[in-house]
């Protein structure tokens, strides 16, 4: 089974901005049940971008990791797919 490779983030702290270490992941809006369609967003050559379904803004740091998000806690680790297995 492989690995989820796009990251996936969440804005549920409601924080004003989330910075990213990836230009293209997925936007779940808050945490399950309570998401938003997984939209994906892909930042192209800005820095920043704002999902269409929750507003949250998203600027691109690279000095984090592709899947890593300041604040750390709005990265989303899908833990049902581990328990399907």
């Amino acid at each position: 089974m492989a690995g989820k490779s796009v990251p996936h983030f969440h804005n549920e702290p409601g924080v004003p901005a989330i910075a990213v270490g990836a230009k293209e992941f997925m936007c779940i809006g808050a945490l399950p049940p309570f998401d938003h369609p997984h939209v994906f967003l892909d930042m192209g050559a800005d820095n920043e971008i704002i999902c269409q379904y929750c507003s949250t803004l998203y600027r691109y740091q690279p000095s984090l990791g592709a899947g890593a998000a300041d604040p750390a806690e709005c990265v989303w680790h899908d833990d049902s797919a581990a328990v399907a297995a």
